[in-house]
């Protein structure tokens, strides 16, 4: 399709920074940004979307679990599309670019193509996914595994908080739970999927990099962990007498740390939650929870290493004479980005003028459930910090500009996965 012209709108990122913070006064908290599924503050932000994604020339409605969707024509009507997307749902007290600025960005992309009559040999679509984070139904990427066709309607029955159940939220919402399946998409309608997003972490902004070219998004593998020894006086019992639940959590904590510390493979590890009872201060705990997450770039890698660790905690507790239960909770296999899809994004990367560097995603994204009908391609933007998930997440407009610029280099240079093996 030859090199693209120069953007001539110098301002992408002033458009995405303003329309950014317009989506964050949508909030169910007026001092928080909270953004949770099926709500009316998720169904005004839907509205508002909408309005943008007509106002940049595409047709534009409501899917069937609530996704927000958008389609900009290619030069014949009915093309198969390279969709574009992420969420617009948010974590409790969020931060306002996790997930808008994917979806906000691809919808100036496509409002560019549309200032200057552009259209190309395939159909742009772009969509806002309504559930990425999971925080009503403690089930994630709902939306996208509705438009994968990997919905499990057994989430229907999960309830929120208050006790509502998704199936009757669906209905308050003016959606049909029994009609979900038509949200979802065939492999043959998507040339491929897309997703710009924050990188959530540090990295880039260590390199002084404004964009990055994702190559996993990782793997993760969660446990839930409970020790059991013997609760007993603080003042009585000796130190080598003792079945301390606490203490031998605190060593397997120690261990999962440490395996993880030293390993070269980009495994990372987490417990993030730990319950000691029965929690006084003056009572050996004689009972431990505690959580384990664990990522990786590869599953081999991450079941090694769950392996491993897995080890390490029972030859703890069996030395401290401590019950071990130990069960997986969460198991999200790894997602890896194409090749033929991260060579375009590196080489619009390169034709702006920027160094190309390749890193993998820790947290999960739509794209892992897109993977199932879509070959994935993503675009990390340099969040200041790494801070995500918090009020204090933040990207330069000069950062949001540049990866604008990058994603609308790859659109207009897009090339299938058959035509470039057919050059090459």
């Amino acid at each position: 399709m030859g090199s693209v012209n120069a953007v001539q709108n110098a301002s992408l990122g002033e458009a995405i920074v303003r329309r950014i913070n317009d989506l964050a006064t949508i909030s169910e908290e007026g001092d928080k940004l909270t953004r949770i599924y099926l709500t009316k503050e998720l169904r005004e932000a839907a509205d508002l979307i909408l309005g943008w994604m007509r106002e940049a020339g595409m047709s534009a409605r409501l899917d069937a679990i609530g996704n927000v969707c958008g389609r900009y024509e290619g030069d014949r009507p009915g093309a198969p599309c390279l969709m574009l997307g992420s969420h617009y749902d948010t974590v409790r007290d969020a931060g306002k670019w996790d997930g808008p600025l994917g979806v906000i960005t691809a919808i100036s992309c496509v409002a560019d193509l549309n200032r200057r009559g552009k259209r190309l040999p395939f159909a742009i679509e772009v969509v806002g996914f309504a559930d990425e984070e999971g925080v009503r139904f403690a089930s994630t990427l709902l939306g996208s595994r509705a438009v994968a066709g990997t919905f499990d309607e057994n989430v229907l029955n999960a309830r929120d908080r208050d006790g509502v159940s998704m199936r009757d939220a669906l209905v308050q919402f003016g959606l049909d739970p029994d009609h979900i399946g038509a949200a979802a998409r065939a492999r043959r309608e998507l040339l491929a999927y897309l997703e710009l997003h924050i990188e959530q972490g540090p990295v880039l902004e260590a390199q002084n990099l404004p964009v990055g070219v994702v190559t996993a998004i990782a793997g993760a593998t969660r446990l839930a962990a409970r020790l059991t020894g013997m609760a007993g006086h603080a003042g009585t019992i000796p130190m080598e007498l003792r079945r301390d639940a606490l203490a031998g959590a605190a060593e397997c904590i120690g261990a999962i740390e440490q395996f993880c510390r030293t390993d070269e493979g980009g495994l990372v590890g987490t417990v993030g939650y730990i319950q000691a009872r029965p929690g006084a201060t003056n009572v050996i705990p004689g009972e431990v929870s505690f959580t384990i997450d664990l990522r990786a770039p590869t599953d081999m890698h991450r079941k090694r290493a769950v392996a491993d660790i897995v080890r390490r905690i029972e030859a703890i507790a069996e030395r401290r004479q401590l019950a071990l239960q130990l069960d997986v909770t969460h198991e999200n296999r790894t997602a890896p980005c194409a090749p033929w899809l991260k060579e375009q994004i590196a080489s619009a990367i390169e034709a702006e003028g920027l160094s190309v560097f390749e890193l993998p995603s820790g947290a999960g994204h739509d794209g892992m459930a897109m993977i199932d009908i879509a070959d994935v391609g993503m675009i990390f933007v340099r969040c200041r910090g790494g801070i995500s998930h918090h009020p204090d997440e933040h990207v330069e407009l000069a950062d949001a500009d540049a990866g604008a610029r990058v994603l609308l280099r790859v659109i207009e240079n897009f090339q299938t996965r058959e035509s470039r093996a057919a050059a090459s």
